[in-house]
Formats: structure tokens, C-alpha cells, sequence
């Protein structure tokens, strides 16, 4: 049975005002079909009931491997367990020292007083720079990891096969490279290459996999965030003002911000059986799209969700998803962005505009372009 369109992710509103345009789907059409993403689900209620129902909704997608995020238990579980310690609390306090270095270098360099593209300045090579670190690769790769991320969500958006395979080819010959190199050093990739599973070495399938979703995932997102958190503290002086008054309050806002606008939108699920959501039937092996921005605005979760409002309980914020695939390296986006505000903060007297924003167009979020001035 063919489905008619509820809407069009592509539309000139969706990609351009999607804030706007997710707000209302989840009013008017919470449970959505489109050509394009399938079924997009907008309502918190039913995106948190879909990830915790993995008999139901499969996180194995894709036709590519995804370790561990495109697998359900019991295998998820395993993975889970070997990657988990990278993130850990002590590993992310060891890695704190090394992302305030970066973020107080690249503010330096747009500390000038003159009006700068925060995205190309500062986000997305602050985000390459602390990945690589994290990852200890050079920091050679900043332009071809950004460039990469850039073609992929362009290929992701225009739905074209041809180049998404080009794409994955690409990051192959990325990570062979890195693989060669770290053959006999001692940091994260390198303790990566010597992991067994049930004794057995990791498939270079796998662990290109791994460091797929650890170096891209993370940069997209990251670069995101910046711009997000930047572009709402120009427009809002006063709680700039209060952040450096009490810097204690940093970790809060930024949940608040992101709350407000996430910087990743979608995941993806697929059904194993029909289903009734929000009252539309959907037919096995369909593919579901959670909308994480969506959800996290939903006034029956959070009051006045489209303000920004000090003392909230974020319980049920789901900026790092929840359930089994809740993301493993919250603990260090949470301190990088921690970082980066805590120095662009402490840098400047003022952080302003500096003129139009351009939106990112889905699957990214945020700014493609972000003008401001940081005047001391």
C-alpha cells in the first residue's frame, strides 16, 4: 500500500525554519510519512516508548555495519561493554586539560574585535581539533575530516547513493591511513586496534566503524552545538552576563540551550512487525525517524518548551538519547562544550552578532553560518 506525503522534509520551510516546522508536525500530524525519512515521529511520549522497545524497533538499519548504535541486544550489549571505558569519567577528567588548550587557542585567533564566521573560525575546526585529539591523530586531518563530514551530510540530504558510497570509500582510505600509523602507539585508536571480542581481534569492518561514528558522528554534532550555544548566548546578553558572573551555572544553560534546539534530528529505527503509533498503521521492515528536536519541545514533557527557563528537571531531556543506546560519550561532549563556552566566556566582554545566520540544512542542524564579534 503506497502512503501519501504528511509533509516534505525537503521543503524550503523544513530545511530553513525547521524549528518552526517540527513544532507544528508534532501538533498538527505527530506520527508523519514522507517519500523521503518514511515515518518521522515528533511526540516525546512515543519517541521514548520506541527506544525502549527494541523487539519492536530494530536499531539495525542500515546496509553498513554501525558498532554499536546499529545493533540490538544481545550484541549491543557486547560492544557496549568494550567501548564504554573510553568514555569513562576518568578518562574524560585526563582529556579536560587538552580541550581547554584547543578552545583557548582557536579563541584567541577570533578574539580580534572583528566579525568572524564562528562556524568556519571556530566550531568546526574546534570540534575536528579536540576529536583528533581525543582519537590521537594529528591534526593534519582537520580539513579533510571537516570536508568529509560536509560532503556526507550533503550526499545524506540529496539522497544520493552513488555519493554516499564514494563517501564510506573515502573514509576507508582516511582510516587505513590512520591504522598504519598507530600500529605500535600507545592512545585511543591504538588501544582500539589491540580490543578482542570473544578473543577474536576486531574486524577492520568494525573498527572502521567505531571510528566512523566516534570521529564523525562527534564532529557534526559538535561543530552543531557550538553554533548553537553561541548564536543563543549573542541573543541573549543578559544570560551571557550571568554565566560569567557564575560559571557554575555553564553545564545547566547548556543543556537548556541544546534542549531547546538539539544538534543532531534524527535516529532511525525499523519496524519488525506492524504497528499502530499515534494512530497510523506502519507496516513491517518501515523505517521509523525519531525526531530528537522535536521531542525535546514537547509542552506536555516541558512547560513553555520553546523558552528557555533556569531550574528545569532535565530527566527527560533526550539531547543524548535514552534507554540501551543512550550516547556513550555524553560525559565528554558535556566537557568540551563545557570548555569552549567557559573560554569564549572568559575571553570577551561581550559575544554579539555580527550579522544574517544561515541555517544548516537537514541532516545537520544549527548554522551553516554564524557572524559574531567577540569584543573584550
Amino acid at each position: 500500500m503506497h502512503q501519501h506525503n504528511d509533509w516534505n522534509p525537503r521543503s524550503e520551510d523544513a530545511l530553513n525554519k525547521a524549528l518552526k516546522t517540527y513544532d507544528a508536525m508534532r501538533e498538527n500530524c505527530p506520527v508523519a510519512y514522507s517519500d523521503y525519512l518514511q515515518w518521522s515521529v515528533f511526540r516525546h511520549s512515543d519517541v521514548a516508548a520506541i527506544i525502549n522497545d527494541h523487539k519492536t524497533f530494530s536499531s539495525q538499519v542500515s546496509r553498513h555495519l554501525s558498532v554499536p548504535n546499529g545493533m540490538d541486544p544481545p550484541m549491543h550489549g557486547i560492544y557496549r561493554e568494550l567501548i564504554n571505558p573510553y568514555f569513562s569519567e576518568q578518562a574524560v577528567q585526563q582529556f579536560a586539560p587538552t580541550c581547554h588548550d584547543i578552545a583557548n587557542r582557536y579563541s584567541y585567533k577570533i578574539n580580534q574585535g572583528k566579525a568572524i564566521d564562528f562556524m568556519t573560525e571556530f566550531a568546526w575546526p574546534v570540534a575536528v581539533a579536540m576529536q583528533c585529539a581525543f582519537l590521537g591523530w594529528s591534526e593534519q586531518h582537520i580539513g579533510t575530516l571537516t570536508a568529509w563530514v560536509k560532503r556526507n551530510q550533503k550526499a545524506t540530504l540529496a539522497q544520493d547513493r552513488a555519493e554516499l558510497a564514494d563517501c564510506a570509500a573515502e573514509f576507508e582510505v582516511i582510516v587505513s591511513g590512520v591504522i598504519e600509523r598507530h600500529q605500535n602507539k600507545d592512545d585511543v585508536t591504538a588501544r582500539l586496534l589491540q580490543e578482542r571480542i570473544n578473543g577474536e581481534p576486531l574486524t577492520r569492518s568494525q573498527l572502521i566503524s567505531i571510528l566512523r561514528n566516534w570521529a564523525v558522528g562527534e564532529i557534526g554534532t559538535m561543530a552543531a552545538a557550538m553554533g548553537i550555544l553561541l548564536q543563543f548566548l549573542t541573543e541573549n546578553p543578559n544570560i551571557q552576563q550571568q554565566l560569567r558572573a557564575d560559571e557554575a551555572k555553564i553545564p545547566e544553560a547548556i543543556e537548556e540551550i541544546l534542549r531547546l534546539q538539539g544538534p543532531l534530528v534524527t535516529n532511525r529505527r525499523k519496524t519488525t512487525c506492524p504497528v499502530k503509533l499515534g494512530g497510523r498503521d506502519i507496516p513491517a521492515d518501515s523505517i521509523v525517524s525519531l525526531n530528537w528536536v522535536s521531542a525535546n519541545r514537547d509542552d506536555s514533557v516541558f512547560e513553555d518548551a520553546d523558552q528557555f527557563r533556569w531550574g528545569r528537571d532535565h530527566s527527560q531531556n533526550l539531547l543524548y538519547g535514552a534507554g540501551i543506546h543512550y550516547c556513550p560519550g555524553a560525559g565528554l561532549a558535556r566537557m568540551e562544550l563545557r570548555a569552549v563556552v567557559t573560554v569564549l566566556l572568559n575571553g570577551s566582554h561581550v559575544l554579539e552578532s555580527a550579522g544574517e545566520t544561515t541555517a544548516a540544512h537537514y541532516p545537520g542542524s544549527g548554522y551553516a553560518s554564524l557572524p559574531i564579534r567577540m569584543l573584550k
